[in-house]
């Protein structure tokens, strides 16, 4: 069973008890359908005298509780197609989303975020129809087979008749599925690339402006929609093609179901009632329209699946279900190496000790593996070879709960979280330590509900979102990493939050990448990286001997 096969089952049993509902409501209803012509037959055959003396109420309050069972059945499966539908986008989307933020950040950067936006409101959407789609598919033979069967009882040449019209269906759908199915995926493609366009020149909005590229910027976005023109065109013209195919071949098929019934009506092997739900039979198997809806959304279906498994076929994140034992908080990196997708070593071999308690900064010039090397510190990034251990505990072997507990981040641009401030701070406890720490109290102090201000409705400068950001990396217990996360503070408050970082009484290990001199010297070690190695580790007076060392800080 393929991934999309799999998660198209996962949205059918996402829907739970509505999929067997809509069966029987969609059986019931084509039950009573097929049944309905020949009350109808029956009735006027009463009426006219042609089945000896039998009553025409009776024919005619079955042809009532017909169109009552009709109705009500329609009304069941509307209304359970957007309940079984709804239930099984939510859970997809809870998957999917699930899945995305499970993964690791650089599997992740490989899909544009526009494309995941994408695959998470449109192809999901698909996707969750199909349970509905299920249930059409596999009842959408019904009228035809039963009015073959229908009209085979009534007289077996308007069987025989019906069985040549069934034929030129089937031939004309064979090519239905195939075309539709490419031009449907090639058009999901090109709308989740035309989204990731979308979204980075929405995050560069501001760029653009300043740069007065917005022209240029237009063109890019757009360059998708010729592409995704054609795929719709394609679509429609194979819809176009069906439905048109089927409006000439379904009044040739009654046309000829009406001639050989007015023969058979004429040799007298047929009633006036006969006549007349045969022609019904005839228009209802005939009906190209709810094969043609059923195979296009069977065929949207099967693309959203692909196009959402296409995501979930990507490796989560693996974890452990060890916690930390006792300790100071040492960081061990052996043998570390960090490869670019095309095989170039971003880190090689790595090797470095850092004691517990012990403050490390990591300085360097641009693009020396810096922030790369804090990354894999605290496992936003694997290694590719060797390993990272923390109080000698391999940090993939540690729960979720334990390495998230034991290591923090701060970055440079955080990203803030929560509907809050105080959820963007962190979840439980108090968040005034950490907010004090990181400078940050006497902002959020002054904002209409303190920590309970929605996140949304905060002004904020790019030093007070570095801030929030920081505090909640401050919640860490063990190994906290920052990654230039105080560029962006004005000289008098990166003085208050490197004296919290640099305090001797702080246990924790910290791991901070900067460009600062000052948090070099005050550091208690510093490493040196250079082209993805260790160049040294020392401290910062040691290495300031060294002119290549002083010419990073220059640089």
């Amino acid at each position: 069973m393929t991934p999309a096969d799999r998660l198209l089952w996962r949205a059918v049993g996402s829907a739970g008890w509505w999929t067997p509902v809509l069966l029987v409501a969609t059986v019931a209803g084509a039950a009573a359908e097929l049944a309905l012509p020949a009350a109808l037959g029956r009735a006027v055959d009463a009426a006219v005298g042609a089945t000896g003396g039998e009553s025409a109420g009776r024919w005619l309050a079955a042809v009532g509780g017909l169109v009552v069972l009709l109705v009500g059945a329609g009304v069941v499966r509307d209304y359970g197609t957007g309940a079984a539908s709804a239930r099984s986008v939510a859970g997809l989307r809870h998957t999917l989303i699930r899945h995305i933020l499970a993964l690791d950040p650089r599997t992740a950067a490989r899909h544009p975020v526009g494309d995941l936006v994408g695959r998470l409101v449109g192809q999901v959407a698909d996707a969750g129809q199909a349970a509905p789609t299920l249930v059409l598919a596999g009842t959408v033979l019904l009228p035809p087979v039963g009015s073959l069967v229908a009209l085979t009882m009534i007289d077996p040449w308007l069987g025989a008749t019906f069985v040549v019209g069934l034929v030129l269906l089937g031939v004309l759908l064979r090519g239905f599925v195939a075309g539709a199915s490419a031009a449907v995926a090639g058009y999901q493609r090109a709308q989740g690339h035309l989204a990731g366009l979308m979204v980075e020149a929405l995050a560069g909005a501001r760029t653009i402006a300043a740069a007065g590229t917005a022209g240029r910027e237009v063109d890019r976005v757009l360059a998708p929609v010729p592409e995704l023109r054609r795929h719709g065109t394609r679509t429609w013209t194979v819809l176009a093609g069906a439905a048109t195919r089927g409006a000439v071949l379904s009044p040739m098929l009654q046309l000829a179901v009406v001639t050989v019934g007015g023969l058979s009506l004429a040799a007298g092997r047929l009633t006036p009632g006969d006549l007349l739900a045969a022609l019904q039979y005839a228009a209802l198997g005939a009906g190209l329209g709810t094969v043609v809806s059923a195979l296009n959304k069977a065929v949207r279906v099967r693309a959203g699946c692909r196009r959402a498994a296409e995501v979930l076929t990507e490796p989560a994140r693996r974890y452990g279900d060890r916690t930390l034992p006792p300790g100071p908080g040492c960081l061990e990196l052996r043998g570390v190496i960090v490869r670019a997708d095309d095989g170039r070593p971003l880190l090689d071999g790595v090797d470095l000790r850092v004691p517990g308690g012990a403050l490390l900064a990591v300085v360097g010039p641009s693009g020396a593996g810096k922030s790369l090397l804090a990354a894999v510190a605290g496992r936003l990034r694997d290694p590719d070879a060797g390993e990272v251990r923390l109080d000698g505990t391999p940090l993939p072997d540690l729960s979720a709960a334990a390495l998230h507990a034991a290591v923090g981040y701060g970055f440079e641009r955080p990203v803030l979280v929560g509907e809050t401030v105080g959820a963007a701070v962190g979840c439980g406890g108090d968040p005034v330590p950490v907010a004090r720490a990181a400078a940050i109290h006497d902002f959020v102090e002054r904002l209409p509900n303190r920590y309970g201000t929605p996140l949304a409705q905060v002004a904020m400068s790019g030093g007070e979102r570095q801030r929030l950001g920081l505090a909640r990396a401050l919640r860490a217990e063990r190994l906290l990493v920052l990654d230039d996360a105080t560029s962006s503070l004005d000289t008098v408050t990166e003085y208050r939050v490197n004296r919290a970082l640099t305090d001797r009484a702080d246990r924790r290990t910290r791991v901070v990448v900067s460009h600062r001199i000052g948090t070099a010297a005050r550091a208690d070690l510093v490493a040196w990286v250079a082209a993805g190695r260790i160049r040294a580790v020392g401290t910062h007076a040691v290495l300031w001997d060294d002119p290549a060392y002083r010419a990073v800080f220059r640089s």
